[in-house]
């Protein structure tokens, strides 16, 4: 099977191209950053282009900040190309491209990319011939959801990113209804952690280990966490098993539109923060400590105040008032219609956080990293 990973330069995408060349398969990687792991598999190419354009974009503010450089070595090393040639021959394909990080600039680029990017892609699969697209979306777009909402929860983001995950869901399903024989899986993953990312858990391992973790609020929030290895085996399982896919949502099951297949992706058991805490502690050799508490209201406002001083002094801060929030929040999720397909995750959530605190923090591999939250 031919499979092109757009957005496959990426934390999950370079798991994903591993997995798939070990099971045989060919991949290609689209991303408008040179893969550092496949070079040798990686197109230039950038879902902001209509799919026969082949324009260059300024880079933007947070990229120059979280990947110095990476967009003068693409240059250098292709040209861009368009989207039609980076898919043209695939038997599927797999869109993870995304803006997702909490502070955008502009903020423009979420629907630029996430929404537009996906319509961009749904039109080179049609001018191609392209049937089967699976598209990772996000949890983002139930926003602050009751614990344990599935696939039926309402939608009801609260920030640019749920709101274009969303639309770009949106994109799909009128992709489908242009035809019968078209075929996406549509994955909203919870927060993914793993070795080399440098996101938000990334962020609350390093604090933990260094001793300045500040527990905000009673810590007995869940929240659900997906290990990056069964991720990216859930996706390679979606391609490989899609014509064995439940289809699960009334008025896309292949009649009179195409068939869709959504899955929240949660890996369990979710922990609670006062849990996950003293687990890490654990892993670390720590002793397992009773934790101080900040009051919420405390870190809320301090959250606030580092939002005021980001919007005068035009800086990025680690901490801000939705961060805080989020923090505290419950973000525990269920999958229920995964439970129809038979999927088992290769690697147990706790072995996947103990194996990722081995890898940065007991070993300390100097290997290359992903920026992401």
């Amino acid at each position: 099977m031919t499979i092109t990973i757009i957005g496959g330069s990426g934390f999950v995408g370079t798991r994903l191209t591993k997995r798939f060349l070990e099971a045989g398969h060919s991949v290609r990687i689209a991303d408008k950053r040179k893969s550092a792991v496949y070079p040798e598999l990686w197109i230039r190419c950038d879902v902001r282009n209509a799919p026969d354009r082949t324009d260059e974009f300024p880079e933007s503010i947070t990229d120059a900040d979280t990947a110095p450089g990476a967009d003068r070595i693409a240059q250098e090393a292709q040209p861009m190309h368009s989207l039609m040639e980076a898919i043209e021959g695939s038997d599927a394909v797999v869109n993870l491209a995304a803006e997702h990080r909490d502070d955008v600039t502009p903020k423009s680029l979420y629907d630029d990319v996430n929404v537009r990017g996906s319509e961009n892609v749904c039109r080179a699969c049609s001018e191609l011939g392209i049937r089967r697209i699976i598209f990772t979306s996000s949890v983002a777009v139930y926003g602050f959801a009751p614990a344990g909402t599935d696939e039926g929860g309402e939608i009801d983001y609260f920030n640019d990113y749920g709101r274009t995950k969303f639309l770009a869901e949106e994109k799909y399903r009128a992709w489908l209804k242009a035809s019968a024989a078209n075929s996406v899986v549509i994955v909203r993953p919870t927060v993914i952690f793993g070795e080399g990312n440098r996101g938000n858990v990334y962020n609350l391992l390093r604090q933990i280990a260094g001793g300045k973790f500040p527990m905000v609020g009673r810590g007995t929030n869940r929240n659900s966490m997906n290990y990056v290895e069964n991720v990216a085996a859930f996706i390679q399982f979606c391609v490989e098993n899609g014509e064995k896919l439940p289809c699960l949502e009334k008025g896309f099951d292949g009649a009179s539109a195409g068939k869709l297949h959504l899955f929240n992706y949660c890996d369990e058991p979710a922990y609670d923060m006062n849990g996950l805490v003293l687990d890490v502690c654990g892993h670390l050799g720590k002793p397992r400590e009773r934790l101080f508490h900040f009051p919420y209201w405390l870190a809320y406002c301090g959250g606030k105040c580092f939002d005021l001083l980001a919007l005068v002094l035009h800086r990025k801060f680690a901490v801000s008032a939705i961060r805080v929030r989020k923090f505290c929040q419950n973000t525990y999720f269920v999958g229920t219609n995964i439970k129809e397909t038979g999927f088992v995750p290769p690697v147990s959530l706790e072995d996947g956080l103990r194996a990722t605190i081995k890898y940065e923090f007991i070993h300390k591999v100097q290997g290359h990293t992903f920026c992401c939250e």
